[in-house]
């Protein structure tokens, strides 16, 4: 197992446990589990995406109610693969997971999420996150 701390997993409650975004690209990309992106539709197309993810939003925009379509959408996104949740900051990631892995799935929550904590500022995308770690991404 490699000693270094971004690139193992952290076990965690009610799922498979918490991985950095660093670790998440790395599976991804080596075909050992498919990202999934549960933001809603409007914070992929204002803020951006990574891209070749799978949107299957937790939550869906306007008023941030529950995806009806969740349960159906991330088991057919899993293709039999883990998966590992990607949101703003790592919150509704967490939540999804635990729903992913009562349906069965092997799910993983991203910490820091896409952009990140809130500054001292209040601005997200300066204290990690996907995009801060300088992984793929991109805006519409």
């Amino acid at each position: 197992m490699n000693s270094h701390p971004t690139l193992q997993a952290r076990p965690a409650e009610g799922y498979a446990g918490d991985v950095s975004p660093e670790l998440a690209y790395q599976w991804a990309q080596a075909g050992e589990a498919v990202l999934v992106d549960v933001r809603s539709s409007a914070e992929i197309e204002w803020v951006g995406f990574v891209p070749g993810a799978v949107h299957v939003a937790w939550k869906q925009w306007p008023g941030m109610t529950f995806n009806p379509g969740f349960d159906a959408d991330i088991q057919a996104a899993s293709q039999g693969k883990k998966v590992v949740l990607l949101c703003r900051s790592g919150v509704r990631s967490i939540a999804a997971a635990k729903r992913a892995t009562e349906l069965g799935l092997q799910a993983y929550n991203i910490l820091e999420g896409f952009e990140g904590d809130v500054n001292p500022n209040g601005h997200r995308g300066h204290q990690g996150g996907w995009r801060m770690r300088g992984l793929p991404w991109r805006q519409n």
